[in-house]
């Protein structure tokens, strides 16, 4: 898909050092990447802070390290 974008000449230099891509374009795609990556990180933090992860009451790291050195 081709898009035509005014990106201040600042924020495209800053991409292009920091995501360190061969052209502007490979730099772009590089931040995008890592931006969307980040956005669902944090959907994902959102998500575990509304629903937190319980462990039952029988649950011991011993029989979890067990199991594993069993496989």
């Amino acid at each position: 898909m081709e898009i035509i974008a005014n990106i201040p000449d600042s924020l495209a230099n800053s991409v292009k050092r920091c995501a360190e891509g061969k052209d502007f374009n490979e730099s772009l795609i590089t931040a995008l990447k890592e931006w969307v990556s980040w956005h669902k990180i944090k959907e994902l933090n959102s998500e575990v802070e509304a629903n937190p992860i319980e462990f039952t009451p029988a649950f011991s790291s011993e029989s979890v390290r067990n199991l594993n050195r069993a496989r």
